[in-house]
């Protein structure tokens, strides 16, 4: 089997492209919220979403193993704080939520993935 060349950008990192995935579609599901949630549920899901993979970036450029584990603690963190808003949007029927909960579920397993990684690599 093929090795993987190493990422030369966030950007190249199955990871993060997956989380910005979500954040789209976190934008898409909070635009059809009621006009009240602009500044409430709206403005703290997109800011949530937004900081998985803004982490996942930030952590990509440091140097080593500590300082990167610790910008993908603070995404999954993240991760976790979206988990909860889109099941309060969910009770609150703000929409259909269910699509957006399987996305996040992948973004986590990766991104629990990429943080073992990073721990176990000899750098």
């Amino acid at each position: 089997m093929p090795q993987a060349r190493p990422a030369r950008t966030f950007e190249d990192l199955l990871v993060w492209q997956k989380a910005h995935g979500f954040v789209l579609s976190a934008y898409t599901l909070t635009a059809t919220f009621p006009k009240h949630e602009i500044y409430a549920l709206s403005s703290q899901m997109r800011r949530a979403a937004v900081s998985i993979p803004a982490n996942i970036a930030e952590g990509f450029g440091r140097r080593g193993k500590p300082d990167k584990a610790r910008f993908m603690s603070i995404a999954k963190g993240s991760l976790e704080e979206c988990r909860y808003y889109l099941i309060l949007a969910r009770d609150l029927g703000y929409g259909d939520t269910a699509g957006l909960t399987i996305s996040l579920d992948e973004v986590s397993r990766l991104l629990n993935a990429y943080a073992n990684a990073i721990l176990a690599s000899a750098f």
